[in-house]
């Protein structure tokens, strides 16, 4: 079976390690960027099956990123969980209105990180 490819596109250098850690540890292959614009040219090159997306970053923020990543035919139909630490009300709304699939808050609980990308992903673990 091939390995899926997550891209996870975070400012923080801490959270992308731990979020490294928890989906690598679950063979998937990770991908980082540390802003929108890179994590949008990364999109294109590596065509990555799961795009994880930071709301809060320098340059282009989360939400911006997502959009552009809609509006983009070779990336439109990835599926998107945005993960921000903001509870703001509004952030999930837009978030959703822009495209993502799925949203996490931070501090990320590692057993809800992997159910939301497995089920974007379509994996389903029978017992």
């Amino acid at each position: 079976m091939t390995r899926k490819k997550i891209l996870l596109v975070d400012d923080s250098s801490t959270a992308r390690l731990l979020a490294r850690m928890v989906l690598q540890e679950t063979s998937y292959d990770v991908v980082t960027a540390q802003d929108g614009l890179e994590g949008l040219e990364k999109a294109m090159v590596e065509k990555p099956d799961l795009i994880l997306l930071d709301v809060m970053m320098p340059k282009m923020d989360g939400i911006e990123t997502c959009k552009r990543l809609r509006d983009e035919p070779s990336t439109a139909a990835i599926p998107i969980i945005m993960v921000t630490t903001r509870g703001e009300e509004g952030i999930a709304e837009a978030s959703y209105a822009y495209g993502c699939n799925e949203f996490v808050t931070k501090p990320v609980d590692p057993a809800e990180l992997l159910a939301k990308v497995r089920n974007c992903l379509g994996e389903w673990e029978t017992t």
